[in-house]
């Protein structure tokens, strides 16, 4: 139930103030005042949520009351009176561009006051309900944000011989990207990006399962296709509209090659120590409930000394395709053309945020590299 308002009203003459007060006072907190100085210092105290104030006023006239009143009290209400008939128009005007809820004349029906009044109290609440909701939503998108923030790794580590580095920047929304990588035996190391689509907090609920996905696959070795396979199991609670892609991949020094499977996703890269580039193209269907009977194939490519492996999300590629180059060629580019000791993954995020021009990302920026040292 919404308690009774907080009413000021500002009028010279104490019969109309009183009247208000009658017609009010059942149901509001209603505090009368004669003059505006002293209605200023009541508006401190009172914090009304609504203020009745006559236009001609002694020492300060009810406009430049209203002025005042709003820069003190920004979230105030405020109904405007007169009982002349000089220029109404032109004090309509004042009180319209003065973002008064209502322009009335005395005398005024008492129906009438209570209707306007109930009207403008009925908004306010709605506003007040709405601003709570946002606020609501606001702290909830927070938690939700940590959450997410806390499914990544350290961004950068060196497992053996094997530099990780892996970097996740959100859009405006709650995003659904994800990386990660774990340390599974010597000179060997598992590594994830992925990509859940759509935004908000079901595609953040579906990052976590995802991560938990990868990482209850320790007892297995973090076999990709195996890992796969048991997330397209684990789907059915989020509906056919939802799916993922991701790159799994197992990095072995001892064995100088990569392991992985590609489900849908934009495909891996490999670069050479002399910076020719190899792709690790989809080796099976995105990950969805609405598919049935899918199959990933698991393919292995040499990984030798001065290789590194780049995988990112297709927010990456979007945020630097141009009118000439697909951003898949911009990040190819930008990896061979970096100097010896560069972190690929800050270079290719530091030029898509550069293409984006202070623009708004449209997507999460995610990347991860593994180079042999």
């Amino acid at each position: 139930m919404k308690r009774p308002a907080r009413v000021l009203v500002v009028d010279d003459e104490p019969g109309m103030v009183r009247a208000v007060e009658r017609v009010l006072g059942g149901l509001h907190q209603v505090v009368g005042s004669h003059l505006s100085h002293e209605a200023l210092a009541l508006a401190r105290q009172l914090e009304p949520d609504l203020v009745i104030l006559d236009v001609r006023m002694p020492e300060i006239d009810g406009f430049e009351l209203m002025a005042r009143l709003k820069t003190e009290h920004p979230g105030v209400d405020i109904i405007v009176m007169t009982g002349s008939l000089d220029d109404l128009d032109q004090k309509l005007i004042r009180a319209i561009r003065g973002r008064a809820f209502y322009f009335i004349q005395k005398p005024f029906d008492r129906e009438v006051l209570l209707t306007l009044v109930e009207r403008c109290l009925e908004l306010r609440w709605r506003r007040l309900e709405s601003r709570q909701h946002v606020e609501r939503l606001e702290r909830e998108l927070a938690e939700a944000r940590a959450f997410q923030q806390g499914l990544l790794p350290l961004p950068d580590m060196v497992i053996d011989r094997l530099a990780v580095s892996c970097r996740y920047a959100s859009c405006a929304e709650l995003g659904g990207d994800l990386c990660d990588y774990v340390s599974i035996g010597q000179g060997r190391i598992a590594v994830l990006v992925a990509d859940v689509m759509g935004h908000g907090v079901s595609a953040a609920m579906l990052t976590g399962v995802v991560k938990s996905a990868f990482r209850a696959f320790g007892p297995d070795g973090y076999d990709p296709r195996a890992m796969v396979r048991r997330l397209w199991n684990n789907m059915d609670a989020f509906g056919s509209e939802r799916f993922v892609t991701l790159v799994a991949a197992i990095v072995s020094l001892e064995d100088r090659r990569v392991d992985y499977v590609n489900a849908g996703h934009p495909a891996g890269l490999l670069f050479t120590r002399d910076r020719k580039v190899h792709r690790l193209p989809a080796t099976g269907p995105l990950i969805s409930p609405a598919l049935r009977e899918c199959t990933w194939e698991q393919r292995s490519v040499g990984f030798g000394d001065g290789d590194l492996l780049f995988l990112y999300t297709d927010g990456v590629s979007d945020a630097l395709a141009g009118e000439d180059d697909g951003g898949d060629e911009v990040v190819i580019r930008e990896i061979q053309q970096l100097s010896k000791g560069g972190s690929p993954v800050d270079a290719v995020l530091a030029r898509a945020r550069e293409q984006l021009g202070g623009r708004p990302q449209a997507d999460d920026l995610t990347a991860l590299s593994v180079g042999m040292r």
